[in-house]
């Protein structure tokens, strides 16, 4: 509140000092406050200031703390432009904001002021602002305000150098004319907004129209009237025109003329109208002017009416010839994901992020369908998910959305207008239409449409798909009313792109025509969809070259009707895109189509069937990559049985199933069963096929991989080792199973102890997979994960960390927390962090990987076991010795159980086991079990593996405890010796022997 009048306060106040020269100053503004912060600048300017503005946008910064401190960095003064809107640009909580306020005032003391647009309530750290309300004043107090607030001179108010600027935002336009209501709700846009001006602005003069387009619902209108308020300032006129229609078009046109002072007499529209046009082009009397024409999608209805001159012209439309009537085209496209779940939850407050993110998922950001769908929800208790159910089987009906005064139809019905269109106008394009609704919501191949095998055109289609002229043009259509977008290839045409690649169809759209189409209509062309797709068929999935062929099918598979077809042709398609999914790593993609696929076939051909046999092979795949052991042990037991006694145990088709069961024993670590299965099998397909035979290789590789779990590491390297060069021969250097095969080389050497060859080899197969697969491909981390344990065992500890850490990230994102893969570079991840990084974070991660394990494998598991050790270590480094001990004890009673006494994994448990009675006084205990395990790693292992010699130095320093010191001195001596013959002298574990630092063994679980 003011007191005293204006001449007053101008005599009263003391000045402060002219500034000798001119300030800097950044004015921070939310975009619906637009205007205010031009006028502010534009009358700092006038004082003689240098002013940046800065559009609000805190979601393109870390935080709001940080988009602050961008703020300041910039050296000027910064001017808060605060609202409502100023603190809702992101979804940030009142005490995120009260954080941030008071911790960049005080890094910034005196850098920050504010004023205030609103009455409405504001965070409470607001206050140290010490901000000035500008809300309900004119301009001469708001200025004075600011300036005061700045402590700027204000003994020139008002003044101007001549430069014309904007309008006070209190003050309308001279001329405001019937444009829509402000929707408080408007939500992001500012890319499009930006756009748009930046389209009127740089548009050559008599020129400014731009059309903004865009899917019914989708927001063109409320982007329009944003625009018009949020620039107001800068326009003497702004006139809106509903132009569904010419002769309401022409009617409103006509009505600017008495509001532009023109006499409107008893002339005809058209002299009106004329009149209008002329005073517009010649800027008399208003020269800044801003014409919307709302829904014009005809534009032979609008050509010969719009307007030219100094002002500005904005079309909204679905239809894109505009792009042909001299307008610019703006896109009005769906709202990015953070647009979206910002505007539910302004919409629906209940809803948390996550549930707006699962709504805006759903309806794939259409802003009406959000609109609509929220409004709904802000006034129901019921969660999402069970609207989400309700939605789909009520999408018609007002009582499952709220609509608004702004766009009263639901706008399922919204989009069958638009349909209807197309339906009664445009047989061809709707024709089109109805086939693209058989491909899957979203991105449609226009690539296979173009090879449409010749005999399986529908006959209502034959026509259309022959005729290119006719294809084009009823595309086209599609296109020009915003029904579908079309997207072209980023590639270079030599690379077989530079055309058309897909048109996309919103899933809204998709469901309304689908919807409407009787049994009759759709079963021709589903079948002629399945059709395509199966002639696309590469018809080498273990290709990776083709896997993005591949991957440009399976979207369609469902929605086609591929999994109920009875073609046999359409079904080895889609056992060709299963195996794709199990070798490209999309194992859970390969088990929901796996599990639908298999109930569908066995009521369709009988359980016995050849196909049905086939599919069973790439369910069980995804059971066993996805952890679900025992039901890929059961599928797999059964199908390898029936086999055997059906055809015995030479046959070709018996031993893959067997195979196939062998795979699921080694992963609930029955691996002695697994090793005759194997051992038979690779006898047998030698025997049948031949060494170099892929079967053959593959049954190798089976076999090398056990004799790995088993720890026979040098029978295990010797295989994969032939197995390897025979594929270089045989498949190629690139080829997915030769990869594997490096891989698994690598992991041999590592575990025999050769690090520093096994990183050579591993770190030339990461960059050979990462380019042949993909970064994400789980062979690719799985290379990554064993470069990082090479670079650990070689004594690289800082890019071990940081390698493992990464793999660890990625297979957590992409794969999940409880994926086995996931859990196994955890645990390795945590044995890294226990020695050289945050206990505690070993600590947790080993916890989870404990019980990761124990769920999906059992208590009795040997990963189950060995991790359990590994937590041991870390609660021995955190000093809880006698749990430590316990769990040492624990792995190494199961370890025996599970695999008996001279295995690797057993004898690392009992190299643990002594360290812990050691520490713990059992001295003498301690001793016997040293003694026992260095004996038993020699044999197993040789005398100059690492953990025999480990074994040495953990024996020497259990001597020491129970002062034999000469004998000690022999195995520590004999110990070093072999360290550094074998690692080297600077070999973190060499070094560490030195030091008389007991040793200790770390479980690694293995793929």
């Amino acid at each position: 509140m003011t007191t005293g009048s204006r001449q007053d306060r101008e005599s009263a106040a003391p000045q402060p000092p002219h500034p000798p020269h001119p300030q800097r100053f950044v004015i921070s503004f939310a975009g619906f406050n637009r205007p205010w912060a031009v006028w502010i600048a534009h009358r700092l300017e006038e004082h003689g200031h240098r002013v940046a503005l800065q559009r609000w946008d805190p979601q393109s910064s870390p935080g709001i703390g940080q988009a602050l401190d961008d703020l300041a960095r910039s050296g000027s003064r910064v001017l808060l432009v605060l609202s409502e809107r100023y603190f809702s640009a992101g979804t940030h909580t009142e005490e995120e904001w009260n954080t941030a306020l008071r911790a960049v005032t005080d890094r910034h003391p005196e850098r920050f002021a504010a004023v205030c647009l609103t009455d409405a309530p504001l965070p409470s750290a607001v206050a140290v602002l010490e901000k000035t309300d500008l809300w309900g004043l004119d301009a001469y107090e708001a200025e004075y305000r600011v300036l005061r607030r700045l402590e700027l001179p204000t003994d020139r108010i008002g003044t101007e150098t001549g430069r014309r600027g904007p309008r006070f935002p209190n003050d309308p336009p001279e001329i405001w004319g019937r444009v829509p209501r402000r929707n408080p709700r408007f939500t992001g846009r500012n890319d499009v907004i930006g756009t748009l001006r930046e389209a009127l602005t740089e548009a050559p003069p008599g020129a400014s129209t731009v059309t903004l387009l865009g899917l019914s619902g989708v927001g063109k209108t409320q982007v329009a009237t944003e625009y018009a308020y949020r620039f107001a300032s800068e326009y003497d006129v702004v006139w809106w025109i509903p132009a569904e229609d010419r002769p309401t078009l022409r009617e409103r046109l006509a009505d600017l003329a008495p509001a532009l002072g023109l006499p409107r007499g008893a002339g005809s529209y058209g002299e009106q109208i004329r009149a209008v046009l002329e005073a517009l082009r010649r800027g008399n009397p208003y020269g800044r002017w801003l014409i919307v024409f709302d829904g014009c999608d005809n534009p032979d209805d609008l050509i010969d009416l719009l307007p030219s001159g100094a002002g500005d012209v904005i079309i909204t439309s679905r239809n894109r010839e505009w792009a042909a009537r001299h307008t610019s085209l703006v896109e009005v496209p769906l709202y990015a994901r953070p647009e979206s779940i910002t505007f539910i939850r302004r919409r629906a407050l209940r809803l948390t992020a996550a549930e707006a993110d699962q709504l805006a998922e759903a309806l794939e950001d259409y802003p009406l369908a959000l609109d609509q769908t929220a409004g709904w929800l802000a006034d129901s208790p019921l969660p999402v998910g069970d609207y989400l159910v309700l939605l789909q089987h009520r999408m018609d009906s007002r009582e499952a959305v709220t609509v608004s005064e702004d766009y009263p139809l639901p706008f399922p019905t919204a989009l069958a207008i638009l349909l209807n269109n197309v339906r009664e106008n445009f047989p061809d394009a709707l024709a089109l239409l109805r086939l693209f609704v058989f491909f899957a919501p979203g991105p449609v191949p226009l690539r296979l449409l173009r090879d449409f095998p010749a005999d399986d055109v529908p006959e209502q289609l034959a026509g259309l798909i022959n005729d290119q002229i006719r294809w084009n043009a009823a595309l086209n259509k599609l296109v020009q009313f915003s029904v579908v977008r079309l997207e072209y290839s980023d590639l270079a045409v030599e690379e077989g792109g530079g055309g058309l690649e897909t048109v996309q169809l919103h899933r809204m759209v998709h469901g309304i025509v689908r919807e409407n189409l009787s049994p009759e209509e759709a079963e021709p062309l589903a079948r002629a969809v399945r059709q395509v797709l199966a002639a696309a068929d590469p018809g080498r999935p273990s290709d990776s070259r083709l896997w993005p062929r591949y991957a440009e099918l399976i979207p369609h598979l469902a929605t086609s009707g591929v999994l109920t077809s009875s073609n046999p042709r359409i079904q080895n398609f889609l056992l060709h895109c299963l195996r794709y999914l199990i070798l490209a790593g999309e194992y859970r993609t390969c088990l929901r189509l796996s599990e639908e696929t298999d109930l569908i076939w066995r009521a369709l051909l009988g359980e016995d069937h050849p196909k049905v046999r086939e599919l069973s092979y790439q369910y069980g795949g995804a059971l066993r990559n996805l952890g679900l052991f025992r039901r890929a042990e059961t599928l797999t037991r059964a199908r390898a049985a029936q086999l055997t006694e059906e055809r015995g145990d030479r046959d070709l088709e018996t031993l893959r199933a067997t195979s196939s069961y062998g795979g699921v024993l080694l992963c609930i670590a029955r691996f002695e069963p697994a090793r005759e299965i194997f051992e038979h099998c690779l006898a047998t397909y030698r025997e049948l096929l031949g060494e170099d035979d892929s079967t053959t290789l593959a049954a190798q590789n089976n076999l090398a991989a056990t004799y790995r779990l088993l720890g026979r590491y040098q029978d295990a390297y010797d295989l994969d080792l032939d197995t390897l060069r025979r594929r270089e021969r045989v498949l190629r250097t690139h080829h997915i199973s030769t990869l594997s095969s490096g891989i698994a080389c690598a992991m041999g050497l590592r575990l025999m102890g050769r690090y520093h060859e096994a990183q050579t080899r591993q770190e030339q197969g990461v960059k050979i997979n990462t380019q042949v697969l993909g970064l994400e491909h789980p062979q690719t981390l799985r290379a990554e994960h064993n470069l990082g344990m090479c670079l650990r065992r070689s004594g690289d500890i800082p890019g071990a960390g940081l390698r493992l850490r990464t793999v660890w990230e990625r297979a957590t994102r992409v794969f999940g927390v409880d994926y086995p893969w996931t859990l196994m570079v955890a645990s390795d991840y945590a044995t890294y962090l226990r020695e050289y990084g945050d206990i505690g974070e070993a600590r947790r991660i080993s916890e989870d990987v404990v019980r990761g394990y124990q769920s999906q494998l059992g208590l009795a598991h040997p990963y189950s076991i060995g991790t359990v050790g590994n937590l041991g270590l870390v609660l021995r480094a955190q000093g809880e010795r006698a749990a430590a001990l316990s769990l040492a004890e624990q792995a190494l009673v199961g370890m025996r159980g599970a695999l008996g006494d001279r295995h690797p994994w057993t004898l690392g448990c009992a190299l643990n086991a002594t360290g812990h009675r050691n520490i713990t006084g059992r001295l003498e205990d301690a001793l016997d079990l040293s003694r026992d395990t260095l004996r038993t790693a020699e044999q197993v292992l040789g005398p100059d593996h690492p953990m025999a010699l480990s074994a040495q130095i953990a024996l020497a320093a259990d001597l020491r405890s129970v002062r034999e010191h000469e004998e000690a001195a022999k195995h520590e001596d004999a110990g070093i010796k072999g360290l550094t013959r074998t690692l080297g002298p600077q070999h973190v574990h060499t070094i560490s022997a030195k030091q008389q630092t007991r040793p200790y063994w770390d479980f690694e679980p293995q793929p």
